[in-house]
């Protein structure tokens, strides 16, 4: 039975403005054009069928991964056809046929049935034609192409064949057959193997790992491999921690001593060169901008935490902290630059002869030597300790001195937490004071409710009560560090954050003109207020996915996320939330819930393709219409066509429709405009912007300029302004009339 999400995406792929749509199934009787490019979507949305372009003009029946679109499968790799009545039919005898544009079938499955037949894409990326009984009369995964997927059988009557080019997928000249098999063998690692008939033996052909320290699990849990030279592989166990079974490797191995839950029972031992890199050993979360002490701390008083890695970013500017509770996939090697640190008993490091030492790589060859080195460090150990301690002091005498001065200059710290970037923490009871037990909302939307505050230094302040908060407040810390540390005019800024217990707010400055839906509905912008409104949002948005550190998505640009200041100047609002509340699937572009408001939300949303910077371009391309023509996309446009009869048409096909008009005569640009500017805008600009939006909205996203195109075309387009208006007489005039 299909996912609530996938329900719920096929709900929107039937309303959403395309001329495309998402399909469960095909029955018998119908069929699947290249005009119309209807798709098939498996039921978890990972897999869809349809025609792919192959070329100009040129498609062939797919089945691809829906995020990256990568191809896994084709009906007619060798025979495309064109994109005009060529179509995939399930016909009412059960046969599957492709025709093309002669209506010559092109690839069949050459099957019958009396019963009712449907074809449907499985969750495994298997197409599927059965009956209504079950039985399954044809599946493509007996007719693989170039691609295996899991649970896909590889037998000696079928065969992968590879395609001529990366762009030509049509099946490559692939010569003699040789007799291959693909084993996984007793290492974990996969090879395959080809039978040379000179030599009469197996040849290992590919391998999927090259480094064998890479295989998961190669030594088995609470162990290290390392890689020699001339002896190959070899595992080995941490300080503190014995083999199990002294015959097999796979089993690992096991502490000496059981670890105590007291924290001051267990300390930590430094092993260089190490890294444990299993995923699941980072189960207990990861931990950014937090200091060597609190990373320590934090194992500390976990009673499951084994060990912890730390490290600082020098280029990016901040630390990372990976407490582990699982020591899996251990590997040891000169080439990695990473530190992890052990917990053990106290008893137990002190117990080891020279654990730092004993556990190099580089074992010494001579001990005289090895002695006297000892002696040599032990002298700068104590010696930079000393250097250490005086740094310590000087540095309490300048914070000392520090203190006094801020009491002196009347700041009022009240033993607040500030982030080194400038916001501060906030308490719960201090933000609902702020508030009057929330009293006064000024807004809400799918993250939360914002309600208006003035702060303990009279700062009037918008708090948003955050509605989900699944993070701890280490990780939320470190998500609301990255978006406080943005700064641009035309973004909100945000003054600081409250994490205690299950709550999460969010402290910005308060716009006095509210937002831009509030302004559009109340008739308060003339034509120069919404082009300043138009350029900043662009800049806003161009910043956040090009010039950031750390790249972010709106995902859900609208005008109630678009504020205005006192001199209405636009501010994004909401950008980085999907950090904050969808934190690991933002990197990898793929969001398992549909993000947005619907009228604004980019094709991409419905079809289950990649979520790039370009959705927020789409619903950046929306808002400007709605600017425009001060009609909202959610509802239809009464319009009246040709012959005079009336038709409700969606908004970017009226203005697009409009616009191909406007072509020819200028006049008809009025048509479009929202009422209230008639008479009082700059109709080379009103132009240019409608034109730009209209290449925001693009279906394709390809299509979609970035951000920081559409800042550069109006920006261009606001200069050729001036250079008329500075060239018209008195008698000219750019005003529309």
């Amino acid at each position: 039975m299909g996912s609530p999400v996938f329900f719920l995406l096929l709900s929107f792929a039937f309303s959403f403005p395309l001329s495309s749509s998402a399909l469960i199934a095909i029955s018998q009787g119908t069929s699947i054009s290249v005009e119309k490019p209807d798709i098939l979507i498996s039921p978890n949305g990972d897999f869809s069928a349809g025609f792919y372009s192959v070329g100009d003009n040129a498609y062939c029946f797919a089945i691809w991964f829906s995020n990256s679109r990568t191809v896994v499968w084709m009906a007619n790799r060798d025979q495309p056809v064109n994109g005009i009545h060529s179509k995939l039919s399930l016909l009412k005898n059960g046969n599957l046929v492709l025709t093309d544009a002669n209506k010559l079938n092109v690839w069949t499955t050459n099957t019958f049935s009396l019963s009712f037949v449907q074809l449907s894409l499985h969750n495994t990326g298997n197409l599927v034609l059965c009956n209504v009984d079950g039985v399954i009369l044809w599946q493509s995964f007996d007719f693989p192409t170039d691609t295996l997927l899991p649970q896909q059988l590889l037998t000696r009557n079928t065969k992968l064949v590879s395609s001529r080019s990366q762009s030509n997928y049509s099946t490559a000249d692939y010569g003699a057959v040789l007799h291959r098999r693909l084993t996984l063998d007793y290492d974990g690692n996969i090879r395959l193997y080809s039978w040379e008939e000179e030599g009469q033996s197996w040849v290992v052909s590919w391998q999927a790992i090259q480094k064998p320290c890479e295989i998961p699990g190669a030594c088995g849990a609470n162990s290290l491999c390392s890689y020699v030279i001339g002896s190959g592989r070899t595992c080995s166990c941490p300080p503190g921690y014995k083999m199990n079974n002294r015959s097999d490797w796979a089993d690992g191995c096991e502490l000496e001593v059981d670890l105590s839950c007291k924290a001051n029972e267990s300390g930590f031992l430094q092993l260089s060169q190490v890294d444990f890199y299993s995923f699941y050993g980072n189960d207990f979360g990861n931990f950014f901008n937090y200091t060597f002490d609190q990373c320590r701390d934090l194992c500390l008083a976990a009673c499951d935490c084994k060990a912890f890695e730390y490290n600082f970013n020098v280029y990016y500017g901040y630390s990372k902290c990976f407490p582990k509770t699982r020591l899996l996939n251990g590997y040891r090697s000169p080439d990695l630059n990473g530190d992890v640190y052990l917990k053990l008993p106290k008893s137990k490091i002190l117990s080891l002869p020279n654990p730092l030492e004993e556990f190099n790589l580089n074992c010494p060859g001579d001990g005289t030597i090895q002695s006297g080195k000892n002696r040599t460090q032990k002298f700068m150990l104590w010696f930079a300790c000393g250097v250490g301690g005086l740094e310590i002091i000087s540095f309490f005498l300048v914070w000392r001195l520090f203190i006094k001065t801020e009491k002196s200059l009347g700041v009022d710290k009240q033993a607040y937490d500030r982030a080194a970037i400038g916001f501060r923490k906030f308490t719960y009871t201090e933000l609902k004071k702020a508030t009057k037990g929330f009293s006064e909302e000024i807004g809400r939307g799918a993250g939360g409710i914002v309600y208006k505050g003035v702060l303990s230094d009279n700062r009037v302040a918008a708090i948003k009560f955050l509605k989900e908060a699944s993070q701890g407040e280490g990780e939320f810390l470190a998500e609301v560090t990255i978006i406080g540390r943005i700064n641009h005019m035309n973004l909100i800024e945000m003054w600081g954050y409250c994490a205690e217990g299950n709550h999460r707010l969010l402290v910005y400055e308060y716009l006095e003109h509210g937002s831009l839906a509030d302004n559009l509905s109340a008739n308060v912008l003339d034509w120069e207020k919404r082009f300043k409104i138009v350029v900043g949002t662009a800049k806003g948005l161009a910043y956040l996915h090009e010039d950031c550190l750390d790249w972010i998505l709106h995902c859900d640009v609208k005008p109630q996320n678009i504020l205005l200041d006192s001199t209405y100047q636009p501010k994004v609002a909401d950008f980085g939330l999907s950090k904050l509340q969808y934190r690991g699937v933002l990197k990898n572009s793929s969001f398992s819930n549909i993000r947005g408001t619907r009228g604004y939300m980019a094709p991409e949303w419905v079809f289950n393709l990649p979520i790039t910077s370009k959705v927020d371009v789409y619903s950046y391309g929306i808002v400007v219409l709605e600017m425009v023509t001060g009609k909202g996309p959610s509802r239809s446009v009464h319009a009246i066509d040709d012959g005079g009869e009336a038709e409700h048409k969606r908004l970017v096909t009226w203005v697009r429709e409009k616009m191909k008009k406007v072509a020819a005569n200028t006049s008809l640009l009025e048509e479009i405009i929202d009422p209230m500017l008639v008479g009082k805008y700059d109709i080379f600009e009103m132009e240019a912007l409608v034109q730009v939006a209209l290449q925001c909205v693009e279906a394709d996203k390809d299509e979609r300029p970035t951000m920081s195109q559409v800042v550069e075309m109006l920006l261009r387009q606001e200069k050729v302004s001036d250079v008329i208006f500075d060239q018209c007489s008195d008698e000219c005039s750019l005003m529309a009339y």
